[in-house]
């Protein structure tokens, strides 16, 4: 069982620059076919400063940075047993190539249910622009399956 007392953990602050080139290969291999995400002259027509980031970009991005493997690593759980629960995004502002941004993320909560055979880790995020205004807040939700023990 994942020890509870990690709720409330604040992992590693992460920061990276957010790159067009990284924005297109995102975009493409989740089948965006909008031109906005793909053009930056476009992207410019519609408002935005430069290619803006697909909405789940920044959870790939999390992945990338590390942030997933320290949480997987300091609770102790092996990768091969997690799976995707979910994931949810609150937009305050654009995310846009050639922004720099930070993601401070926490472990806000620990749950089993099926007697311990599922357990739940949910972790937080801020993710902040270069002036330290939140721009993101994210949530994630992985699901540990734990082997049982079979009765004779």
């Amino acid at each position: 069982m994942i020890d509870t007392r990690h709720i409330g953990l604040q992992l590693p602050v992460v920061t990276f620059e957010v790159e067009k080139g990284r924005l297109r290969f995102f975009a493409e291999a989740i089948g965006e076919t909008r031109p906005e995400y793909l053009d930056e002259e476009a992207a410019r027509a519609a408002g935005y400063r430069s290619l803006p980031a697909p909405p789940t970009f920044l959870m790939g991005a999390d992945f990338d940075a590390g942030t997933t493997t320290t949480l997987l690593e300091t609770l102790g759980v092996p990768i091969e047993r997690i799976l995707h629960g979910e994931q949810s995004f609150t937009y305050h502002a654009p995310v846009c190539a050639g922004d720099v941004v930070s993601v401070e993320a926490r472990i806000s909560d620990i749950y089993s249910k099926k007697g311990g055979a599922l357990e739940f880790i949910v972790k937080d995020s801020l993710i902040r622009d270069a002036q330290g205004k939140t721009v993101v807040e994210a949530r994630s939700v992985l699901v540990v399956r734990n082997p049982q023990e079979k009765s004779a």
